[in-house]
């Protein structure tokens, strides 16, 4: 999420948006009758169901900083509900070997920023959130030094009662705080080298997950004309002749009745050109679906208005905030595979396959399916924005309840033996990370700073010769949770927000994207897994501290890890 859009705070008051007709709508979005499943055949791995958690705003070091050692200190409390906070011990056979701040001896008084990492409390979930922007990421970089986090990145005050310190960029949360993600780690796999494809904020990331591309973008009015824009804006980044570029903000989708804060404002909007893996998933014939929180409209579109959404939920500091969040939805930015009116699925049968909802669901819908022969081969979760994790209006602790009430719902189900989820993140939210990966698609413009000008100046390439594009981007938790998943296991293998797409694909066998797509050049998230060997495993966490309420014993060597 940008500035510009910093908090989504209910609102009152709906504008009425210049708007098509139902029926107009729906001409070109692919609506055929639902066909027959036939994703259990042709997978290039055991893995016949894959689920993609897909969080907001969190580096790696603000979740991991001092994995797997919590402090534990005694009397604290969470936030909101006031329980007492869980303590956390990591297995004795935990790896060593993780770049955390406290194995790189970066925990204070040693870290080179200018304001030393200081640990956040289960009682300071909800923070200040921080400039994530694409050009201020860069800086906080200087050049590869990592020590300008402060100075760049860090939003140390804010409003609505959010916790903020000096230098609160560079702050983290342990296992006592994020105890969930963390005993997902110790029970199945995660990486300490995942990055963003790219340096930016939501909408980039959520593009880098679907298509590996944020080139393509062209810009409309609120009421869905065609605008060319002659220089860069918040839209378009250094658009072409014909007025097509590359996103690096948050604006929200053209093909989306809910953009513009369900018609409350009348920002411009945003179209991408070129496929998704939606559209590789259809040719196909392999089930899949976005499901986001809030997706179902509080009003359905007619004839001569468009639908809103306009659902809340409060989170725990008491805010209240809308669940739909129109540019964290990257779907809805194409043509082919939005559903711009937020149709219902016809029945639950249509779920996963071509139908009036055009594989876009509300998470309800989720739930309708993952107990049965149903589920789609290939599901993406979005919570509602107050379970999102995105620091401002949500926090580590909601979103710990999302993730594990669908984590435990798909362990407890009929096709979990053939699953694999994954929990990811769109962006770092500009929270201070270590760790640098060297550039490998460059950039040379206004935009860019010294780590990636240097880049292009060394000889790096530009992919596609389309601007903007520079990454990896910040370091980002990746953790994968499956049967096939190694057992408390760390990758070491480079990956990005891209590595999930080229997963999808070659599982698939859908082919890549095309057009210098990041999926052609991603790192392989193969490592985190043991193909030849399932484990017979489920882990029920606490839907509200993530402590473990079950876990199946194994035997000591079963699908044994080498570090």
């Amino acid at each position: 999420m940008n500035f510009r859009n910093r908090r989504l705070l209910s609102t009152a008051g709906v504008s009425a948006l210049a708007a098509s007709t139902i029926a107009a709508g729906l001409i070109g979005f692919g609506m055929t009758p639902a066909s027959a499943n036939n994703d259990q055949k042709g997978t290039a791995t055991p893995i016949k169901h894959v689920v993609v958690i897909f969080g907001e705003n969190v580096s790696f070091d603000h979740y991991f900083a001092t994995y797997p050692q919590a402090a534990n200190v005694p009397g604290e409390t969470q936030q909101g509900t006031g329980a007492a906070a869980p303590a956390f011990t990591a297995a004795k056979n935990t790896p060593k070997n993780i770049a955390t701040l406290a194995h790189d001896n970066l925990l204070a008084p040693n870290n080179p920023n200018s304001v030393q990492p200081q640990r956040l409390t289960p009682s300071q979930a909800i923070t200040c959130d921080q400039d994530h922007e694409y050009t201020a990421e860069q800086k906080a970089y200087n050049g590869g030094l990592m020590n300008k986090f402060v100075e760049n990145t860090s939003m140390d005050t804010c409003s609505g009662g959010q916790f903020g310190r000096p230098g609160l960029t560079t702050d983290y949360y342990d296992g006592n705080t994020v105890t969930g993600i963390w005993n997902y780690a110790q029970n199945f796999a995660m990486s300490d080298s995942h990055f963003s494809t790219g340096f930016g904020p939501s909408s980039p990331g959520a593009l880098n997950l679907v298509s590996g591309q944020t080139h393509g973008v062209t810009e409309f009015t609120a009421a869905g004309q065609p605008v060319k824009p002659a220089s860069s804006d918040y839209t378009v980044k250094f658009p072409d002749a014909n007025g097509v570029g590359t996103m690096t903000e948050d604006p929200d989708p053209v093909y989306d009745d809910c953009s513009n804060k369900s018609h409350a404002s009348k920002n411009n909007l945003a179209g991408m050109q070129g496929k998704n893996i939606g559209d590789l998933l259809n040719d196909k014939g392999v089930s899949w679906g976005w499901f986001q929180g809030g997706f179902a409209p509080t009003t359905a579109a007619t004839d001569t208005t468009p639908a809103a959404c306009m659902s809340t939920h409060t989170n725990i500091s008491g805010a209240t905030v809308t669940d739909y969040s129109p540019h964290h939805q990257p779907f809805q930015y194409y043509k082919s595979t939005s559903n711009p009116h937020h149709l219902a699925p016809a029945s639950v049968d249509e779920i996963g396959h071509n139908g009036q909802a055009n594989h876009q669901y509300d998470t309800s819908d989720f739930a309708k399916v993952v107990n049965s022969d149903n589920m789609p081969a290939v599901s993406f979760l979005k919570a509602g924005s107050f379970q999102d994790g995105h620091a401002g209006y949500s926090d580590p602790l909601d979103e710990q309840k999302f993730i594990t009430q669908q984590v435990n719902a798909i362990q407890n189900s009929k096709n979990w033996e053939s699953t694999a989820v994954v929990l990811a993140y769109d962006d770092s939210d500009g929270w201070y990370d270590h760790v640098a990966a060297g550039v490998k698609n460059s950039s040379n413009t206004t935009d860019d700073a010294a780590w990636c000008l240097s880049a292009y100046n060394k000889g790096v390439p530009m992919a596609g010769g389309y601007a903007d594009r520079c990454g990896p981007g910040p370091r980002q938790p990746l953790v994968v949770i499956s049967p096939f998943a190694k057992k408390n296991f760390v990758d070491h293998t480079q990956t990005d927000q891209s590595s999930i797409l080229r997963f999808i694909e070659d599982n698939w066998h859908t082919g890549q994207i095309g057009d210098s797509s990041a999926d052609a050049k991603a790192g392989s998230i193969n490592a985190m897994f043991n193909f030849d060997n399932g484990r017979d495993v489920k882990l029920i966490l606490n839907e509200s501290n993530g402590t473990v309420v079950s876990r199946t014993k194994e035997s000591d060597d079963q699908n044994e890890n080498k570090q």
